[in-house]
Formats: structure tokens, sequence, C-alpha cells
């Protein structure tokens, strides 16, 4: 859809813009709200950029690569940064930042007998006395 757009956008220094998107099928009216939306996404582009910046070069390279998303978000918090954790996870997550966690492969030194026979039960041995 959007090369619908781009191409009105192309042609309309030689077509009217009514007479393209009565050509190509599409309503004037979301024609002119989608240019209008695209300033303001070029902002948050520009702002992702700068916060993605923030977010690997300052936060989590200096965290030797282990703080994740709650705490990359605390750490933004806390130097005034106003970021919703939802938008950092997204922008973690569409860069490949991930942070290190302690728990992950977590063993048992004990391993189990499968083929040992049960303990007796001790309970019922007491309650017959």
């Amino acid at each position: 859809m959007s090369e619908i757009y781009r191409f009105i956008r192309t042609e309309k220094a030689h077509f009217t813009v009514l007479l393209l998107c009565a050509v190509l099928g599409v309503a004037r009216s979301s024609y002119y709200a989608r240019e209008a939306g695209e300033q303001t996404r070029s902002v948050r582009e520009r702002e992702d950029l700068a916060l993605l910046h923030e977010i690997t070069v300052i936060i989590h390279v200096a965290s030797k690569s282990t703080y994740g998303v709650p705490r990359i978000h605390a750490q933004l918090r806390r130097q005034g940064r106003l970021v919703n954790r939802k938008r950092v996870e997204r922008l973690m997550r569409e860069h490949g930042i991930a942070g290190h966690s302690r728990r992950a492969g977590h063993s048992t030194l004990t391993r189990a007998d499968h083929r040992a026979a049960p303990a007796p039960n001790q309970l019922t041995a007491l309650v017959k006395s």
C-alpha cells in the first residue's frame, strides 16, 4: 500500500491528487492522512535511533551485556528518560540485544537413580505401633 502512496507523491507534480486517487482506487483522505503521519513517523524513527544508541552504548555495553529490559528501563528512568518499557523491549528485540541471565542452564549436582527401590514409608510403621 505504501508503494501506491509513494507513486501518488511522485506523480502529483504532473497530475492532480484527485485523479491519481480515483485511478488507483485510494481515498483522497487516506492519502492526505498518510502524508500527515509521515512526519510523525520520521520523528519517531529518529527518536528510536537515539534511544537505541543510548541503550546499546551507554547502558548495555557499560553493564558488560548483562542488563536486560527491566534493568535498562530502570536505568533510563533514573537518568530522567521517561520511556515505555514496551518500547525498550521492542527496540532490543528488533536489534538482537539481550541481557545475560545467571539462572540459565541451572543443573543440580545430585542425579537420581531411577532403578533403585523406593524407601519404605516410615509413617505407616509409626501409625501401626
